[in-house]
């Protein structure tokens, strides 16, 4: 019998049910609801968590199916997540059909790649292609994003990964080059340099289209923190008019269809809370060339608590990153840059936001480890890009800073992107206090991100942390190391009481 026999046998079966929606976000993974004495579950033989085929006419998707027990469904109905519901198009109290889902080719590939097998260009492309398409559940993920991680990508394995990601979705090119991009590898609270790289090499006529991913093992990501000053959700066509008009804009990754298996990626390995490094360069540059980018600064912060721990370490991943960045026709420029503490005054969405626009703004208190690696950054890819001779990059981003022209340029691009918006502000707040007097000597990049993260950041936008010292400065008994921020009561004291327990986060030795 062939599948098509196949596929017709099974939509003649008595496999019909009238699709409910129950409202259930279950964010991507499509899932589907129905009575353990369902006559499709006993006919089909389908067990809870079983994948399954559903189909509303024309149009049919993957979803995890779950059991219900009580009287939530009537008979002859299936209750459909939220995932569910919009890819199948359903109209209210249509019809869909459930069956069997075909075991899928790729799942064997990633089983083989767990038992230490290398993957082909070929085969990532069919993994990659099942994922974009939505037939792989948060579990499959998860087994594909482990294996990855535990046998480290090899650099053909990172090139194959990289194409099929970009391969996958959209493509942009623009009529003017260069066209420059910078992106920080991350582990490094509160670094929040982008908008005003961006709005400084704009200023100076660069064209800088900038993809931003939202926070994957962080208090906040770049749109996360961008979320809070302007609209970050737009498609291509807007993203493309706000670049035609401003040269530049910073827009969230997710709402465009460029490497469409990054995001879906991250929303796995920020539960797991595993970004390897084959991944990692996967995952930043199927974005950049993705969205047409020639020339691309990465910030690479080294430190004992930041991702990259060693100066060997940042020198095998600066190598895998140019080389895979060179067969793809990007040309790189990797800086590494201080690990040590945080940067800036804040950790967390609208506070980092309130740090960029001091900075923007010139303002009197303005964090000057924001503005000076902003500046170091936004003057190497001038370089790069050619448009300042080697050595005179950051003197001309630091004037362009200086005279307004950048923070005019970050106002036009607000308001091309849909309007500037103010950083909310957080209604509970309480400091953590210094326990004696001496220096800070330490502070543990990964911890006061947890405390952020137990706040509420990212997805409350006002939580987070704000620093009140740096390292090397001198502090009293009692006054306030740093200040968390919370939108709840709960989130305040879930924070506290981490901090409470970890008084190492701040280390502050005694003369």
């Amino acid at each position: 019998m062939t599948p098509a026999d196949d596929r017709s046998r099974e939509d003649a079966a008595d496999n019909t049910l009238t699709a409910r929606r129950l409202g259930i976000d279950t964010r991507r993974e499509a899932v589907i609801f129905m009575r353990r004495d369902c006559h499709v579950c006993r006919s089909e033989g389908l067990a809870a968590h079983a994948r399954v085929r559903v189909a509303n006419g024309k149009r049919a998707i993957i979803a995890t199916l779950y059991h219900v027990t009580t009287e939530l469904l009537p008979p002859g109905e299936a209750g459909l997540s939220e995932a569910a519901w919009e890819s199948l198009g359903v109209a209210g109290g249509g019809a869909i059909t459930v069956s069997h889902a075909r075991p899928l080719a790729s799942m064997s590939t990633v089983r083989a790649r767990i038992y230490g097998n290398r993957l082909s260009e070929d085969e990532m492309h069919l993994v990659i292609g099942d994922i974009v398409a939505g037939r792989y559940s948060d579990i499959d993920l998860s087994a594909f994003i482990t294996a990855c991680a535990a046998l480290p990508l090899n650099e053909a394995e990172t090139v194959a990964l990289t194409r099929a990601m970009v391969d996958a979705g959209d493509r942009l090119q623009w009529p003017t080059a260069p066209v420059v991009d910078k992106h920080c590898v991350g582990g490094l609270p509160g670094n929040r340099t982008t908008p005003i790289v961006v709005a400084i090499v704009t200023a100076c006529g660069l064209t800088m289209p900038k993809t931003s991913s939202r926070a994957i093992t962080s208090p906040a990501g770049t749109a996360d923190t961008m979320e809070t000053l302007a609209p970050v959700a737009l498609d291509i066509a807007q993203m493309r008019r706000v670049v035609e008009r401003e040269g530049g804009c910073i827009v969230w990754g997710g709402a465009v269809r460029l490497s469409p298996a990054d995001d879906i990626l991250i929303g796995v390995e920020r539960a797991l809370d595993i970004d390897s490094e084959g991944q990692l360069v996967a995952s930043v540059l199927s974005k950049k060339i993705a969205a047409g980018s020639t020339h691309l600064v990465l910030d690479m912060p080294v430190g004992p608590t930041a991702k990259v721990r060693s100066a060997e370490s940042a020198e095998i991943l600066a190598k895998t990153l140019s080389s895979v960045g060179k067969a793809f026709g990007i040309e790189t420029r990797v800086l590494q840059t201080d690990g040590t503490q945080p940067v800036g005054h804040s950790i967390g969405p609208a506070l980092e936001a309130r740090d960029v626009l001091s900075v923007l703004r010139g303002e009197a208190g303005a964090p000057e480890d924001l503005r000076d690696r902003a500046v170091h950054l936004a003057g190497a890819l001038l370089e790069l890009a050619g448009h300042a001779p080697d050595g005179t990059g950051a003197t001309e981003a630091a004037e362009t800073l200086a005279d307004g022209h950048a923070w005019a340029k970050f106002q036009a691009i607000c308001e091309a992107q849909g309007g500037m918006r103010t950083p909310p502000q957080a209604s509970h707040r309480m400091p953590v206090l210094a326990p004696a007097n001496g220096t800070v000597t330490t502070i543990d990049n990964r911890k006061i991100a947890r405390v952020a993260k137990f706040a509420g950041a990212p997805d409350a936008k006002a939580a987070g942390i704000r620093l009140h010292f740096r390292l090397g400065d001198r502090v009293e008994e009692g006054q306030p190391l740093y200040t968390i921020h919370a939108e709840s009561p709960g989130e305040l004291a879930y924070a506290l009481g981490y901090a409470a327990a970890n008084a190492d986060i701040v280390s502050v030795t005694e003369p």
